[in-house]
């Protein structure tokens, strides 16, 4: 069994209905109309609720920061590469994808989901091996929204990649030795945007196999940011540009054109 804690967690887990829960345990010292809104919720659902003292909820949990409220699911079922070739909209929906290349810290691994979600990210590709599990601190991080997500788990990045320009879909890195600019891009076709790990970046295989390379310019001394706000910026980028082609506007930015077809994609 998964462990789950926090308000925004279990609450956001009961509304995807994506996860089996056994019980939910509420520390008997929280009252407020947050807490029995969320048993409410509980009730409705089927949910068992018990009322423990807090001590107990942290034994659960394994750690103190669990508002009081704390959830045992069953694990979540992880999705196969060829579950995301196609969007949830169906065929004529351009897709938008994220996929990680070995970001480790649960924190930074959260935070770039719950901006996924917000930026109508299709589906995330993550690898099995030297990256961050979807624990109960990273699914707290996202503040639930990772219960929302299509997620895959693959053992070898550079072929789910390749499997996912088989399927016409742009593989783009960002990276600070890009020669694009993020927002000099057209985001607004078939795409998956690859970020790297912490501090190294992408791995070379991963590098040599994207279409396009972007980076964002920084004009203070460090070169480059944390890369869950690096995630943020260029997914919302994204989100601004597709949001303007469906609404019929110009999505792409002053001078930006649309990548040339490059040999092998598609193949």
């Amino acid at each position: 069994m998964d462990i789950l804690y926090g308000v925004h967690a279990v609450e956001e887990a009961l509304r995807a209905g994506r996860r089996r829960f056994d019980h939910v345990l509420v520390a008997r010292e929280r009252h407020d109309a947050r807490v029995e809104q969320l048993v409410s919720q509980c009730r409705q659902a089927g949910v068992r609720v018990r009322s423990e003292p807090r001590e107990q909820l942290t034994h659960v949990a394994g750690t103190s920061a669990h508002q009081g409220v704390v959830a045992v699911v069953r694990p979540k079922e992880m999705l196969a590469i060829e579950d995301l070739f196609e969007a949830p909209g169906g065929a004529s929906s351009r897709r938008l994808m994220l996929a990680l290349d070995g970001v480790e810290d649960p924190q930074n691994l959260g935070a770039l989901l719950r901006v996924a979600d917000g930026a109508g990210v299709d589906g995330v590709v993550l690898t099995e091996r030297r990256s961050a599990p979807l624990s109960p601190v990273a699914v707290k991080a996202s503040a639930g929204a990772s219960e929302h997500l299509r997620i895959a788990r693959v053992v070898n990045l550079v072929r789910a990649l390749e499997e996912l320009k088989a399927n016409n879909l742009w593989i783009i890195g960002l990276d600070e030795r890009g020669e694009t600019d993020y927002d000099r891009f057209d985001f607004t076709g078939d795409c998956v945007l690859v970020l790297g790990r912490e501090g190294a970046g992408l791995h070379d295989l991963v590098r040599r196999t994207c279409d396009h390379l972007l980076r964002i310019p920084m004009a203070g001394g460090v070169s480059s940011l944390n890369v869950s706000a690096a995630g943020a910026v260029v997914l919302y980028e994204a989100f601004r540009q597709r949001r303007a082609a469906a609404a019929g506007a110009s999505s792409a930015p002053f001078g930006a054109s649309k990548p040339k077809k490059q040999k092998g994609l598609g193949s």
